[in-house]
């Protein structure tokens, strides 16, 4: 990273010496020895809803603020592009004749609007007064194992602690200020926003940010227009209000408030508390004349809060998090640099030294950013989690449903953190009411369709504000497709059928029916293909040297519908119903167009064995079937395996954040652990470029934010989903333990991790082979394991061994479980 002069002033203000004998218990902390001078090393904390970045200055804190729901805009239009479906039929002809670009062209007429943006919510500022410039024994901290942060350090002769947390059950931001000198702590804490807002006084003790968010943000990429950001006057149905509170609580001190802010005198200690809410009501709801009274929201939320004692709310809050946090834990032997801070260790990592404890450390984040960023109804983890400072963020910091939103939820189940994807859930449900409307607008058929964006109003339809996007990724129409194998997944997580009867059913079936009216005949093959189709975001290269984007049958397109259509058959049989619809879906299914491998070895990406236009590009869409998907594996279909493998060595490893991430989980899933680790530790290089690169930039920054760059948060859930799909398999019907075990992590230990049938699984193993294996069963039946040496079973369990069908492939093993069964395997040799 580069030193900025004020980060080296920072550095000889605190002084070199590190007190390393003062760590003793940071292997699931982040922490560092001076204040963040950029965003991208400050800290993050989060309750699934309010989200603060935490910036540990000395004389002069920053906390910059976001809530979930803080969104531009308001619900979708009506009609969008009411002459859209028309184009359809020119464009399929063109494809059928090989007219590409004359495709493109058309295509563009069957555009919409664009999504809008995630907001940033505000500021705080506390301004402290310190007698002695000079400081000393500094420390921040981000303690992942309780969700708290702390920020300490010494001037004249003063020690001065901050400690912050966010609480899920209380609603509440926290923070504690204390000095170690009696009547020491004295400071302004002034609230501040990018938005519209005006401040209130409330008593003496309380202040409230009141503003409304714009009725339009146009993408950071849009740059056309004279107003990009646009307020309304209220009773538009665009642009929702918002409020955020702030009092302080000071047992010794004395606080006054002005408009400016809160003022605390000659306090030893002293607690603000912050709540903030919106009118947000639904997507379908005006945020205005149909809102949320969010001053009730709020204000309840700080009367609750300012009721009970520091000690109280941070019991209620660690407690909360524990719940979810401590059911997943990773041990890998190894080296372990904790007493080093954070941003000393990635600089020592990335220069090749080890640190595995680093490594499980980021597998854990992940897990951390999850549960803080994803426990909102309707606003599930955005490309930046809940974490965004700019009002025209990257890409709107949407919902990109073309892998980054997929991947946020990479490791939700496996890492045992199914709840965190309810969110999720409602915001399929939501894009299957606006994406019927789409359907029927864009292309005359039943059921419902999203394509690429989508935003907090479920906006369906395909992005570019008729004709000024780009085809290559605003008008490829499978989000909502690939969605919907959380919902299939979630079933096979936990076998609910009233999950899959009353939520995942009705949302599945319905998007199978737009790709089943969707579908048509090509005249050249026979087969069922989508036309037009798209490979998210790339393009291919024709014989006379053009470079275009749109075809027939891209390999992901056909992927996906075949893997919807699977599952819409077996849930249908689950639950007895539709049989007419299952035949109709199996007879199209059989008929739909088949991977195919190239004359170089790799699995083509579209229609024809068309070159890539960029050979490294950073999506690997074709590879969907490998994954997350499981229609390709080593052991079930050898041959297509090996043509992704050779899909990834064309593509290279490069590529920003989340592509690396994306990559580790496709070598897991061909089992070369060796592959996924050196994939790994690119991932966890360290940087500090913040400007767009779409190519071979990625990395980590200091606070261990995925750099793409800039910072999206998939990155960090890609990695994280992809340490879990090293050690443990459990998409198939065979639970494949330690499938990509890598040779750095011979020896280790990890406990509660989640397969297919809601199956806890902990393991411990020794120079690369298992030792011991615990299965904790949710339901009576057989699993099926797979074991890279010979088990045997412990006193409790019945275990057979079963005939491999590919001996190279380790040892499989039936074993008899009821629910609530607790079984150990141990190794055989």
């Amino acid at each position: 990273m580069k030193r900025t002069g004020l980060s080296l002033m920072l550095i000889i203000a605190f002084g070199a010496g590190r007190s390393h004998a003062q760590q003793t218990n940071n292997k699931l902390k982040l922490w560092y020895e001076e204040p963040a001078v950029e965003w991208s090393q400050a800290l993050p904390l989060g309750n699934g809803r309010v989200g603060a970045m935490v910036f540990g200055g000395t004389s002069e804190e920053l906390i910059q603020l976001n809530e979930a729901t803080l969104w531009s805009g308001g619900p979708v239009s009506k009609q969008v592009n009411p002459a859209a479906a028309s184009y359809l039929p020119a464009v399929r002809a063109a494809l059928f004749s090989e007219k590409y670009h004359e495709a493109d062209s058309l295509l563009r007429k069957m555009q919409g609007a664009y999504s809008q943006s995630f907001l940033p919510l505000g500021d705080i500022r506390i301004h402290q007064q310190l007698k002695d410039t000079m400081i000393s024994q500094y420390k921040r901290d981000l303690d992942i194992a309780n969700a708290k942060s702390i920020t300490q350090f010494v001037s004249g002769g003063v020690t001065y602690t901050r400690e912050m947390f966010i609480s899920a059950p209380d609603q509440v931001i926290v923070i504690r200020l204390r000095a170690s000198k009696k009547g020491a702590l004295q400071f302004k804490a002034d609230p501040s926003s990018q938005l519209h807002y005006q401040n209130t006084v409330i008593g003496t003790k309380e202040i409230v940010t009141r503003g409304k968010a714009p009725s339009q943000v146009d993408p950071s990429y849009v740059n056309y227009n004279a107003e990009p950001i646009q307020y309304e006057a209220a009773g538009s149905c665009k642009g929702m209000r918002y409020e955020l509170r702030m009092r302080a609580i000071s047992p010794d001190g004395t606080v006054t408030t002005d408009a400016t802010g809160i003022t605390v005198k000659n306090a030893t200690e002293a607690i603000l508390l912050l709540t903030a809410a919106t009118s947000f009501n639904g997507f379908d709801k005006c945020p205005d004349s149909e809102g949320l009274d969010e001053k009730a929201i709020a204000g309840g939320q700080m009367k609750k809060a300012a009721a009970l004692s520091y000690a109280n709310l941070l019991q209620r809050h660690v407690q909360d998090y524990h719940k979810y946090f401590n059911r997943v834990s990773l041990n890998l032997a190894g080296d372990d640099q904790s007493a080093e801070p954070t941003d000393e260790r990635l600089r020592r990592y990335t220069a090749g030294g080890k640190d595995q404890a680093l490594e499980s450390l980021y597998f854990q984040f992940g897990r951390y950013l999850l549960i803080s960023c994803s426990r909102t109804p309707s606003a599930p983890a955005n490309l930046q989690g809940i974490w965004n400072k700019e009002l025209r963020a990257p890409w709107s910091s949407n919902y990109t449903i073309n892998i980054n939103t997929q991947m946020n939820y990479w490791p939700a189940e496996v890492c045992n953190l199914m709840e965190m994807q309810q969110p999720l859930y409602q915001l399929l449900k939501e894009l299957s009411v606006t994406g019927a409307a789409t359907a029927g607008e864009f292309y005359n058929t039943r059921g419902w369709v999203a394509h690429h964006n989508t935003d907090i109003w479920a906006i369906a339809n395909p992005v570019g504000d008729k004709g000024k996007g780009d085809p290559q990724w605003a008008n490829w129409m499978m989000g909502g497709n690939w969605l919907c194998q959380f919902l299939w997944q979630h079933y096979c997580y936990t076998g609910g059928e009233k999950f899959l009867r009353d939520t995942a059913y009705p949302i599945m079936k319905s998007a199978a029916l737009f790709s089943l009216d969707f579908l048509v005949k090509d005249p050249a093959s026979g087969y069922l293909v989508t036309a037009p189709a798209t490979s998210p975001e790339n393009k291919f290269l024709l014989a006379n040297g053009t470079q275009e984007s749109v075809s027939i049958a891209s390999t992901m397109d056909m992927t996906i519908i075949r893997e919807l259509f699977n599952n819409v058959i077996k849930a249908g049989e689950v639950l007895k119903v539709d049989n007419g619809l299952r035949d109709s879906l199996q007879v199209a299914a059989d008929r739909l167009y088949p991977f195919k491998i190239g004359k170089d070895g790799s699995l083509q990406e579209w229609y024809k064995d068309w070159p890539s236009g960029e050979t490294e590009h950073r999506h690997i869409s074709h590879l969907y079937a490998l994954f997350p998907g499981d229609q390709i594996s080593p052991s079930t279909t050898p041959e297509l395996a090996n043509a992704t493998k050779r899909t990834l060595e064309i593509r290279g490893d490069g590529g920003t954040g989340w592509s690396k991430a994306w990559k580790i989980n496709t070598w897991a899933r061909l089992e070369d652990g060796n592959h996924a680790y050196k994939l790994l530790r690119e991932l966890l290089t360290l940087t500090g470029k913040g400007s767009v690169d779409m190519h071979n930039a990625g990395g980590t920054y200091a606070n261990l934010f995925c750099a793409h760059p800039p910072f999206q948060i998939d990155g960090n859930f890609g990695g994280t989903s992809g340490i879990a799909q090293m050690l443990l398999n459990g998409q198939s019907n065979m639970i494949r333990l330690l499938p990509a075990l890598p040779d750095a992590w011979a020896t280790g230990e990890v406990k509660g991790l989640l397969a297919y049938g809601g199956h806890t699984i902990d393991m411990s193993w020794k120079a690369g082979k298992l030792v011991r294996v615990t299965i904790y069963a949710k339901k009576a039946g057989t699993c099926y394991l797979l074991a890279k040496n010979r088990l045997k079973a412990g006193a409790n369990a019945q275990l057979a061994p079963m005939k491999p069908k590919d001996p190279s492939a380790g040892y499989p093993y039936a074993l008899k479980t009821t629910a609530g069964g607790v079984y150990t395997l141990l190794a055989a040799e």
